[in-house]
C-alpha cells in the first residue's frame, strides 16, 4: 500500500448516478413555472457547479430571468422529496469503498450539491463508509475553490499530501489542483475524457476496479 490515507469523492456522477432525479426535479420546477423543460442529456451538461448554476443554465435569461428565483425554490422543494427516486450507486463503487476502508483509507465526500442532500444521500447509500460529507453551504466557497476539501481533510486529520480527489468533471479536477492534491478523473459519470484531461487530470480511469488499484499504488 502507498501513501494515501484518505479519498475525497465527488458525489453526483462519481459515487451516485443522480441524473434522472436531477432531471425530473428540474423539469418539474420548470413546468410549474411555465418554462421549457430539458432532456436528460442536456441536463447532464448543466450539473456540477451547484444549484444556482444549474438553474441559470436551464433558463434562457440565466440569473436575470424573471422566473429564476421561483424555479430555484421549486427545484429545492422537488429535490428534497425526490432525490432518491431513481438514484443509485454506480456498480462496483460500494465494494471499492469497502476494500479501501479495510486497507486503512478513509472516505470523505465533497460536493457542490446542496448540503442537506449530500448528507442524506451519503447516509442512505454509504452509511459508515463515509467519515465526512460536505455539501454546498453559504459559509464556504463552492468547488472549484478548495475550501470544502480543506474542511474535509481537517475533519479527518489528514494532510493534503496523503489524500486524492476523485471526480467526473473538470470542476473536480480543478478543485483538486486548487487544493494541491492529485486529481483522478472517472469516465462513468457526467463528462468525458477530453473534459477531464483538458482540466489537467493527472489520472483518468474507466472502471471502479481500475480506480482501486490506482489508489492503492499511490
Amino acid at each position: 500500500m502507498g501513501n494515501i490515507k484518505a479519498v475525497i469523492w465527488d458525489l453526483d456522477g462519481t459515487l451516485l448516478d443522480t441524473l434522472d432525479d436531477l432531471t425530473n426535479s428540474l423539469n418539474a420546477a420548470l413546468r410549474e413555472n411555465g418554462c421549457s423543460e430539458h432532456p436528460r442529456e442536456a441536463v447532464r451538461q448543466m450539473v456540477g457547479n451547484g444549484t444556482q448554476r444549474l438553474i441559470c443554465r436551464a433558463l434562457p435569461g440565466g440569473q436575470d430571468d424573471p422566473h429564476y428565483q421561483a424555479v430555484h425554490d421549486a427545484f429545492l422543494r422537488e429535490y428534497a422529496v425526490h432525490n432518491k427516486d431513481c438514484t443509485k450507486p454506480y456498480e462496483g463503487i460500494p465494494e471499492v469503498m469497502g476494500n479501501l476502508k479495510r486497507a486503512g483509507i478513509r472516505h470523505a465526500v465533497v460536493s457542490n450539491k446542496i448540503d442537506f442532500a449530500v448528507r442524506a444521500l451519503c447516509s442512505e447509500y454509504f452509511g459508515d463508509l463515509v467519515s465526512v460529507s460536505v455539501g454546498d453551504d453559504p459559509s464556504r466557497a463552492r468547488k472549484p475553490a478548495p475550501d470544502s476539501v480543506f474542511a474535509a481533510l481537517e475533519a479527518m486529520d489528514v494532510l493534503c499530501g496523503n489524500a486524492v480527489y476523485v471526480g467526473d468533471s473538470n470542476v473536480d479536477i480543478e478543485t483538486a489542483g486548487n487544493a494541491g492534491i492529485p486529481g483522478i478523473g472517472v469516465l462513468w459519470g457526467f463528462r468525458d475524457r477530453a473534459n477531464l484531461e483538458g482540466a489537467g487530470a493527472r489520472y483518468v480511469v474507466s472502471t471502479p476496479d481500475e480506480l482501486e488499484r490506482l489508489i492503492l499504488s499511490l
